[in-house]
């Protein structure tokens, strides 16, 4: 197979779709690589060290699209990235496509794309092997990014997350006890703040009491989202639904009760957002206030540790590709039950994402 690695064109994503040791696993099985010239270069990779793992460089992006028969991306394709995509291709990436604007999804639907959705890849538990490497930086990460935007000079409250001696610490309610706000949890414990996990899985919040006893655990019903918010110095939303947009747990009235100058961080806007007052922001301009609090809405937070975010996705996602070059589609829809989920579109069908649906938080 022609595999195609193009350098991702979205402001501040600085991931890649293979390292050098993902592409030496492809071209020693017989595959053909081509990477465009930069892709790796923002975490850390060489153009040599791709010609050293036996992959061809590739001088313009149009040229990678053109001569790739399966093309690995991080984020979702822009428009002009999706017209560069040759009708039949094979395209694997962060899709999110139910947070797409729907004239996206018909280009693919158009071309008759196999779009293959990183995030929707089962184990054979049924969980998301893929989406809970970056979910789990994504987590980690969170911490640090309260930390910075709570200080005074950020437009912050300026509290110390882990307080000190006759001071106490944040307040921090996480929201959704998965991957991601298990390691937000975490590391929020591990600064010393205290924190609160709300979930509507007495499972998930049992597995993670057993994990980190020092965390508050409640029930996630609307009266004790309101509440836990109230009080919240930061609040962090880590909440998913496999493959339908996010839904809205924080209203705009609850909100409005929070503490002047707290911090919200919405790990869910990847689709949508849980925040009915989030939107989608950048790393060059992260935050923005709404209602006197602040609010964190970068889709890509693993792009701010590309190197690590890169290498943590391609050792989840390797063996999945390997079955994607190596074996018809037909035949990954009829047996593979890992993959087959995550097969949104296929030969101008439509397959396994739910109903999008248009409105002001679509991404591009």
């Amino acid at each position: 197979m022609f595999i195609g690695i193009p350098k991702e064109k979205r402001v501040n994503e600085y991931r890649v779709g293979l390292s050098p040791a993902g592409v030496e696993i492809f071209t020693q099985s017989g595959h053909t690589v081509f990477v465009e010239h930069d892709a790796g270069s923002a975490a850390g990779f060489s153009d040599q060290q791709y010609v050293n793992a036996g992959a061809t460089i590739a001088y313009a992006a149009n040229e990678v699209y053109a001569r790739s028969e399966v093309v690995l991306k991080l984020a979702r394709p822009m428009m002009d990235e999706l017209e560069w995509i040759n009708p039949g291709t094979i395209l694997m990436g962060m899709l999110q496509l139910a947070a797409a604007r729907e004239d996206r999804v018909g280009q693919l639907i158009e071309k008759k794309i196999t779009a293959i959705a990183y995030e929707e890849i089962r184990d054979q538990n049924g969980k998301f092997p893929v989406l809970r490497s970056l979910s789990q930086i994504g987590g980690k990460m969170t911490a640090q990014i309260a930390a910075k935007h709570m200080q005074t000079n950020m437009g912050g409250k300026g509290i110390l997350l882990g307080g000190i001696t006759g001071v106490p610490p944040a307040e921090v309610v996480i929201l959704g006890a998965g991957s991601a706000g298990t390691h937000a949890a975490m590391a929020f414990n591990g600064m010393g703040a205290h924190v609160t996990a709300l979930d509507i899985d007495p499972c998930a919040l049992e597995k993670l009491n057993d994990r980190l006893p020092s965390v508050t655990t409640i029930v996630a019903t609307k009266r004790n989202i309101s509440n836990a918010t109230a009080f919240a110095d930061v609040v962090v939303g880590a909440v998913m639904e496999p493959g339908r947009r996010t839904p809205i747990i924080v209203s705009r009235e609850m909100l409005r009760k929070m503490k002047p100058r707290s911090l919200v961080v919405d790990l869910s806007i990847d689709l949508g957002g849980c925040f009915e007052t989030s939107r989608p922001t950048t790393h060059d301009q992260p935050t923005y206030i709404e209602d006197g609090v602040i609010h964190y809405c970068v889709p890509n937070v693993s792009a701010l540790v590309a190197r690590t975010a890169t290498h943590a996705f391609v050792n989840a996602s390797v063996p999945f590709i390997l079955d994607v070059v190596n074996h018809p589609i037909e035949d990954l829809i009829a047996s593979n039950k890992q993959i087959e989920p995550a097969i949104v579109t296929y030969n101008g069908e439509n397959r396994n994402l739910f109903q999008w649906s248009t409105g002001k938080k679509d991404l591009e």
